[in-house]
C-alpha cells in the first residue's frame, strides 16, 4: 500500500465523480439522472428538500472494456441514508445486471457504499429497499463478483453495512468505517460509558478501515486515492468471485464467535490477534 505525491483523494469527490473514476475514461453514462426526477416523495411531507438523484448516482459504462454498473452513494444528501427510491434504484440496477448475465451478457457491479443506513423519515420502505439490494447481491455474485468499497465521509451503518458484507469483495481504506451501529446511535442508546463516540482514535482501532481488514471482514486495505482504488476494483474482477462467500462461511463465523468469551471484553488488539487472518 503506497500513495505517493500524486495521489488524488477518492474521498474528497462527490458520489458522481466518484463513480466516474471507476469506469473507463470516456465511458462514464448516467442512467436515472437528475433530469429524470426520480425524488422521494416521502421527505416533502416532512417539509425536507428534496435531491433530484435521491443521493444515489447509477452509472454505465466499462471496467476494463467489459460493461459495468457502478452505483455510488451520495454522503453529502441525508448522510448517504436509503430511502424508497435510493434503494429502489440500487437493487434495480442490480436486478438489471442479473438480468444481463442470465441473457449472456457479462455486466459487472460496483458500489460505493457511504451510507449511513436506513432514512429514518422513510422507515420501512427503506428497509425494505435494503433487504431488496440484499437479495440482488446474493443473486448476482453467482455470476459475477459484486465489488463494494467503503473509502470514508460517513462510513458505511446499519442495513448497508450488512449489504458491503454480502458483497464478493470489499476493499476498504484506513479512513473507512464499518459497523452495523454508528458510535453515535451507540453512545445515545447505551450512554457515554459504554462508548465515547468522539474518542476517534478508540472508534477507528473498533470499526476503523484498518481493522476490519486485520479482523477478516475487509479484503482489501488502500490508501485514499482514486488510482489505488480503481485498481483494486479491477483486480478484484480479475481474482474472480471467491470459492465461499464471507457471507455463506457460517459455520467458520459460528467456530471464531465461539473462540469468543462474552463475559470478557475483547481489545481491538485481541480481537485481531483471534480472527486475524491478515
Amino acid at each position: 500500500m503506497t500513495q505517493g505525491l500524486s495521489a488524488q483523494s477518492f474521498i474528497e469527490l462527490r458520489a458522481r465523480e466518484r463513480a466516474r473514476e471507476i469506469l473507463d475514461p470516456g465511458s462514464f453514462r448516467e442512467i436515472l439522472g437528475p433530469f429524470d426526477r426520480l425524488v422521494s416523495p416521502w421527505l416533502p411531507l416532512q417539509d425536507i428538500v428534496t435531491q433530484a438523484d435521491d443521493g444515489v448516482v447509477l452509472a454505465r459504462g466499462t471496467i476494463d472494456g467489459v460493461s459495468a454498473v457502478v452505483a455510488a452513494i451520495e454522503s453529502a444528501f441525508q448522510g448517504g441514508s436509503m430511502g424508497e427510491v435510493a434503494g429502489a434504484k440500487i437493487a434495480g440496477a442490480l436486478e438489471q445486471a442479473l438480468l444481463d448475465h442470465q441473457k449472456g451478457i457479462a455486466t459487472r457491479a460496483v458500489i460505493l457504499f457511504e451510507s449511513g443506513g436506513v432514512r429514518l423519515q422513510e422507515a420501512n420502505l427503506g428497509l425494505a429497499a435494503i433487504a431488496e439490494i440484499h437479495a440482488a447481491i446474493v443473486a448476482l455474485r453467482q455470476y459475477v463478483p459484486v465489488v463494494g468499497v467503503v473509502a470514508g465521509m460517513v462510513g458505511c451503518f446499519g442495513g448497508m453495512s450488512l449489504a458491503a458484507a454480502l458483497c464478493s469483495r470489499l476493499i476498504v481504506t484506513k479512513q473507512a468505517r464499518l459497523g452495523m451501529n454508528g458510535p453515535e446511535v451507540i453512545e445515545q442508546e447505551a450512554g457515554i460509558a459504554e462508548l465515547d463516540a468522539s474518542d476517534r482514535r478508540l472508534i477507528w482501532s473498533l470499526i476503523g478501515g484498518a481493522q476490519r481488514h486485520a479482523t477478516g471482514l475487509a479484503d482489501d486495505l488502500v490508501e485514499d486515492d482514486v488510482t489505488e482504488i480503481a485498481n483494486a476494483v479491477r483486480r478484484a474482477f480479475k481474482d474472480g468471485c471467491p470459492d465461499l462467500h464471507r457471507s455463506a462461511d457460517v459455520d467458520g463465523y459460528r467456530a471464531k464467535i465461539a473462540a469468543i468469551d462474552p463475559a470478557v471484553a475483547l481489545s481491538p488488539v485481541e480481537l485481531r490477534q483471534t480472527w486475524g487472518t491478515k
